[in-house]
């Protein structure tokens, strides 16, 4: 029997996670172990139990994945080492996305984590007008225990927001004297528009110069937020999206949002306490993951044009690259002298994002932002979703 003590065990096949309740009695700790094939008898464990009865044995989730002896998983329990649950909250996520993403994990509830993220108090000395902790769920890598609770997960999460923004001192630069809440939101629109980090410096550039001639910021991803809020976005923005009467819609109201409309990382945080002192007042999509600036209506209305016809030559490409691909693998229909299939008719190149409105009439709009993986409807001219394929971004 001694012997069996130290005496490694593998009874199971592929790794498996053995569930240890809480209040559960020692002799049923040894009976579920051995009905996973943990160890090989539940004496030797419930003999090391009567040996050390002033050990305790914590309960959680444990990972077993190689051979152990009764005494090695004896002290696993004691020393607590349940399995850690890594996750990767990827910058510009919403509150919601990120709820549901803890839910698909198995720690939690989107609901019971959506209910903590509602808890100001965690943030009340920082930004005390803040409505909700959208904005201050830092995105970085994770782990978390089974059973840990909601109110842990976002506290965690805002303490390591904290730790980030404390390394750049007073508040940054901040030329404009925002509030810490104005700063957060200021970033959640730059962490939106662009996941180009050298181009977010600029994009914030863009709207501080906005801000301080009083233009409306027109900002897509905003409307796109006051339109999922009140559960009414479909996936394209058209006029009625437009025209929702939200105090996150920048195209009906001046000046930022209410609060931040995603959980920026720390470039986007960087480019808002630090903007550049630039002349640029629009932007507009190069179709390479980037974009073309301009100073006056007259260069936004050239980058426009210049938007247009990438797409246009794009759009060329991509029918060309299919019409080809079909004619190869298609095989000719007997008798007929054509293949089976008819080759598609050229795309029409879609129409721009909404570009920013200059100053003055006429109107133009924002350009497109790129955190949700919005494309244009060809028809309408406006931003739709899709799936992000792998994601941040």
């Amino acid at each position: 029997m001694a012997m069996e003590l130290w005496r490694p065990y593998q009874g199971y096949g592929q790794p498996i996670f053995v569930v240890i309740a809480p209040g559960t009695h020692r002799a049923t700790i040894a009976t579920q172990l051995a009905g996973a094939g943990v160890i090989r008898s539940r004496f030797p464990f419930v003999l090391i139990c009567l040996l050390k009865p002033k050990q305790t044995l914590k309960a959680g989730e444990y990972y077993f994945q190689k051979p152990l002896s009764p005494y090695d998983v004896f002290e696993k329990l004691a020393r607590g080492e349940v399995y850690q649950h890594t996750l990767a909250i990827l910058e510009g996520l919403t509150m919601f996305e990120i709820a549901r993403q803890f839910e698909r994990e198995g720690l939690v509830t989107a609901e019971s984590f959506l209910e903590a993220a509602r808890d100001v108090s965690l943030i009340s000395d920082l930004a005390p007008e803040a409505p909700n902790l959208e904005g201050y769920l830092f995105p970085d890598t994770y782990s978390f225990p089974m059973g840990v609770s909601p109110h842990q997960i976002v506290a965690t999460m805002v303490q390591r927001f904290r730790q980030v923004f404390d390394q750049f001192g007073p508040h940054g630069r901040n030329p404009y004297s925002l509030s810490v809440h104005g700063l957060v939101t200021m970033a959640s629109l730059v962490e939106k528009e662009t996941s180009n980090t050298q181009e977010r410096f600029l994009v914030a550039g863009v709207f501080y110069n906005r801000l301080r001639r009083q233009v409306a910021l027109q900002c897509d991803p905003t409307v796109i937020y006051a339109a999922r809020l009140l559960n009414r976005f479909g996936g394209t923005i058209d006029r009625q999206t437009l025209a929702i009467r939200s105090p996150y819609n920048t195209y009906r109201n001046r000046g930022l949002p209410p609060g931040p409309i995603a959980n920026p990382g720390k470039s986007s945080l960087e480019a808002a306490l630090y903007p550049p002192y630039v002349d640029y007042l629009y932007f507009v999509s190069n179709t390479r993951g980037g974009h073309f600036f301009g100073k006056t209506l007259a260069q936004h209305s050239e980058n426009v044009a210049r938007y247009r016809h990438l797409l246009a030559q794009q759009a060329l490409a991509q029918a060309v690259a299919q019409q080809s691909g079909r004619a190869e693998a298609t095989p000719p229909v007997a008798g007929s002298g054509r293949t089976a299939t008819t080759a598609p008719s050229q795309a029409t190149p879609r129409p721009p994002k909404k570009l920013l409105t200059p100053p003055k009439p006429p109107k133009t709009t924002t350009a497109p932002q790129r955190g949700d993986g919005s494309v244009k409807n060809p028809k309408s001219g406006r931003i739709s979703t899709r799936p992000p394929a792998g994601r941040s971004r």
